[in-house]
């Protein structure tokens, strides 16, 4: 059978274990991918968390100072955290997610990538679709390999998932 019950989480504190995964998954992968954005672009990650803000307030972020640095960090977090829980959730389910938990979170990384390019970035304030060349399409892509492998680790590690259970 391809997938199992949250039964199988050692202990009853299911929710909370769903929650910790998500949330420090979230917190940890979010804050990486700022750094790795930053460093793709070579601007400070105070720029790229307006830019962040800048899918709700538009162009005018970038004009906000503080406000809409604090903004966009809370946005990236907070979408990292959803983003993070959607694979917490997947993971109690889907068996071989234990597995082959880097595998799992390469893939899961790649689904964030073309959900954020291609349906997230042009529904944004900024109405966007990236059109990237060879070399920025791979470094935004590896970002987000990395992402979901830290979310995939955070899942394993507060799930106790291992192979066989």
């Amino acid at each position: 059978m391809a997938t199992k019950t949250m039964s199988a989480v050692p202990d009853g504190r299911i929710a909370v274990r769903v929650l910790g995964a998500a949330i420090l998954g979230g917190l940890i992968a979010g804050t990486v991918d700022i750094g790795a954005a930053a460093l793709i672009s070579g601007i400070d990650p105070s720029v790229v968390q307006q830019f962040i803000a800048g899918g709700v307030l538009g162009p005018a972020a970038l004009r906000g100072g503080a406000y809409t640095m604090w903004l966009g960090l809370f946005l990236q977090w907070g979408m990292s955290v959803l983003i993070a829980g959607i694979f917490v959730l997947a993971a109690l389910r889907v068996r071989w997610v234990a597995a082959r938990w880097v595998l799992a979170g390469l893939g899961y990384g790649a689904i964030v990538f073309v959900v954020m390019n291609y349906a997230v970035m042009p529904l944004s304030a900024w109405h966007r679709v990236n059109h990237f060349k060879p070399l920025p399409f791979i470094e935004n892509l590896a970002a987000m390999l990395l992402f979901g492998v830290i979310v995939s680790i955070c899942a394993r590690r507060f799930l106790c998932l291992r192979p066989g259970r």
